[in-house]
């Protein structure tokens, strides 16, 4: 029996939702202490309770898996749906991702969030939002996380329009809401062939029909790679993958913790999660698999080309988080599903402490984003520079912070895999670690270094002040995670064990992965370490004398380059593009043709004339009581020679039909 009673695993997502209810309910008469103290409440609790499962799962005699079972939610004929939460290895590295980090988020929240108004309103989302991100990733089949899934979504467009009196936040919740939804009707499409095919949602079902039959690609050649291709879909939606990712940038007007949480540390990998959970299915589609190395490879490569050129520091962050999700989509493409979820967890913490160092730099500023009019803050923020230093080193891929050992993983494995253009996808992993660390170094150098620009824009020296320490804290906690939280995936070549793919190994097994891994000796990855260190530096010394050394080299540059330079800085126009020839067509038949034939013709038109009937009838009605004798007489008189012809003709008449 395991020590961890299964009931106790309804905890982990019902928690944040009491909190949800209380502070959704009754949050508005609420002191904000209260409220705070609520919020704080129902999210340590999981996150305690996810401590005592690491407990419970690493001690000896665990069974490995953690299950508990309600009663069937769905049963149709032969088809069954069990409302039915599973702890396994993934899974509770998904929620010390979603509990821990969303916890520290919490903490931050309440000073940061401490004088903006529907304080109260933004602590039932954030709840909300977890416990929709809890039943994701503790879900058994694929129904159960399609409602954690959509819920997610719902929970983020409230966190994103959250300003909702101003348009742009509103505009950016709407985008974000439709565009994920195209992902999720590839979801359900993939759901609907599961049920035909396979008869169960059940991961467990569904993954050991499919293991259990060798020569089932060959046999189901006609469906798998469909329901592959169609899951590729929805993750691309949710994990902002081309060419979905379009509402990723819009949705930094949210507040920075929505950002930090939703977009950084949790919501965005939930595709990632999802592929690496259907490892099974995808591993049966050589074809999946290399759509989503490419669509990785491309999605990384693109979205840090864009994040070269941006201004705003929360959006240079968040085509980061793009051009990092596109790595883990490219170890997923190449069959390195432990890499892939290595890089999730570090990318939570180095992330994470990014987006908040950022909140803690715009909060000193006065709500100031704009880089151009930062500068020598490394004085004055003393303690926020040196948390997001450790975050810059860490994405940057400089030794021995975390962000090196999974990113080294990834190119490692992309190098040896097995697909036919594992050079390719090296290079251009390769590529993206040198443009990440340059322009993650721009931010470093723009924001930190040189002389204040704060002054040339009429803001005064003297508003500028550190954050309080409720919202330095988990900055502190972060850094310190960005430096070590990479050591439990130190490989044998640099003289660790890979721990990390080793707790991983009772979900992954990609036989033909191990099997190229292990033709190759410690001195290929060594070499490509280095290689890929080396990269890293040549981007932060590109940076350093373009933003430090030689401030005005960037801006020549670009003068001399200047249809380069606008191909990035308008982001190559793919939100244009999209206006033009998808929404613009789309509005114009919906505002056209469909409210003229639908709305106004047949909504519009029926209840015109059921309207006209009404009044016929009583206009007939109104006619015959009419409080005149005489009326009642002939309407009499008329109503028995009706009578008398029914009855003299009727019969005769019937006989004859």
């Amino acid at each position: 029996m395991n020590p961890m009673p299964t009931s106790y695993l309804w905890f982990i997502p019902l928690l944040p939702f009491a909190g949800f209810l209380i502070n959704g309910t009754l949050g508005r008469k609420l002191p904000r202490t209260t409220v705070s103290a609520v919020a704080l409440f129902f999210t340590a609790l999981p996150a305690a309770l996810v401590a005592w499962l690491w407990a419970t799962m690493c001690s000896a005699g665990a069974s490995g898996v953690i299950e508990t079972i309600s009663r069937p939610w769905i049963a149709i004929t032969d088809f069954t749906v069990d409302f039915t939460l599973t702890v396994d290895h993934l899974t509770l590295i998904m929620l010390t991702v979603v509990t821990g980090v969303g916890f520290l988020i919490h903490i931050y929240s309440v000073g940061y969030m401490a004088h903006e108004e529907g304080y109260w309103r933004f602590f039932a989302y954030l709840n909300l939002f977890m416990f929709f991100m809890s039943v994701l990733v503790l879900a058994s089949n694929f129904l159960l996380l399609f409602v954690g899934w959509e819920g997610v979504g719902l929970a983020s467009y409230l966190l994103i329009g959250f300003y909702f009196k101003k348009k742009s936040a509103a505009d950016a919740g709407k985008k974000a809401f439709i565009v994920n939804r195209i992902g999720d009707f590839g979801f359900l499409l993939a759901m609907f062939l599961l049920i035909v095919h396979f008869g169960s949602l059940s991961f467990s079902q569904v993954f050991d029909t499919v293991a259990q039959h060798p020569g089932w690609q060959a046999q189901g050649a006609h469906f798998l790679p469909a329901i592959c291709l169609l899951l590729i879909l929805g993750a691309a939606g949710k994990s902002a993958q081309i060419p979905l990712y379009i509402w990723l940038p819009d949705a930094m007007e949210g507040p920075t913790p929505v950002s930090a949480l939703i977009h950084a540390a949790t919501m965005v990998t939930a595709g990632v999660y999802m592929v690496a959970r259907c490892h099974v299915l995808f591993n049966s589609s050589p074809l999946a698999l290399s759509v989503v190395a490419t669509i990785g490879a491309a999605t990384a490569i693109f979205a840090a080309s864009i994040g070269m050129v941006q201004h705003d520091i929360k959006r240079v962050l968040a085509y980061s988080t793009i051009s990092q999700l596109g790595y883990m989509f490219l170890a997923c493409g190449v069959g390195a599903y432990a890499a892939g979820i290595f890089h999730l967890l570090t990318h939570a913490f180095f992330k994470a402490l990014l987006f908040l160092a950022a909140g803690s730099v715009i909060h000193a500023l006065s709500g100031e984003q704009d880089m151009r009019k930062m500068g020598g803050l490394r004085t004055r923020t003393p303690i926020t520079f040196w948390t997001m230093s450790a975050g810059v080193f860490a994405i940057a891929g400089i030794p021995p912070f975390a962000g090196f050992f999974s990113k080294d993983e990834i190119l490692y494995r992309a190098f040896t895999s097995p697909n036919p253009l594992h050079i390719a996808l090296w290079l251009v992993g390769l590529l993206t670690a040198g443009m990440t660390s340059f322009y993650m170094f721009r931010l470093w150098f723009k924001t930190f270094f040189g002389e204040s620009r704060i002054d040339q824009h009429g803001d005064g020296q003297h508003s500028v002040h550190e954050s309080s320490w409720i919202m330095l804290l988990p900055l502190v906690i972060l850094a310190i995670l960005s430096v070590v939280g990479g050591w439990v995936g130190i490989p044998a070549a640099l003289g660790g064990n890979n721990a990390f793919e080793h707790f991983l190994d009772p979900v992954f097994s990609n036989p033909a992965a191990e099997a190229a891994v292990s033709t190759t000796g410690h001195g290929l990855e060594l070499i490509l370490a280095a290689i890929s260190v080396l990269v890293a530096a040549l981007g932060f010394c590109f940076a350093y004398v373009f933003y430090y050394k030689k401030p005005g080299t960037a801006n020549a540059i670009a003068q001399r380059n200047r249809p380069a330079y606008a191909i990035l800085s308008n982001k190559y126009w793919v939100d244009e593009f999209y206006n033009i020839y998808l929404v613009t067509p789309l509005l114009m038949f919906t505002r056209g043709i469909m409210e003229l034939i639908f709305e106004r013709g047949v909504v519009n038109g029926s209840g015109r004339a059921a309207g006209t009937t009404v009044r016929g009838f009583a206009w007939l009605t109104r006619a015959q009581i009419s409080g005149n004798i005489r009326s009642y007489a002939g309407w009499l008189a008329i109503g028995a020679a009706v009578v008398m012809a029914v009855m003299i003709f009727g019969s005769s008449l019937w006989a004859h039909l």
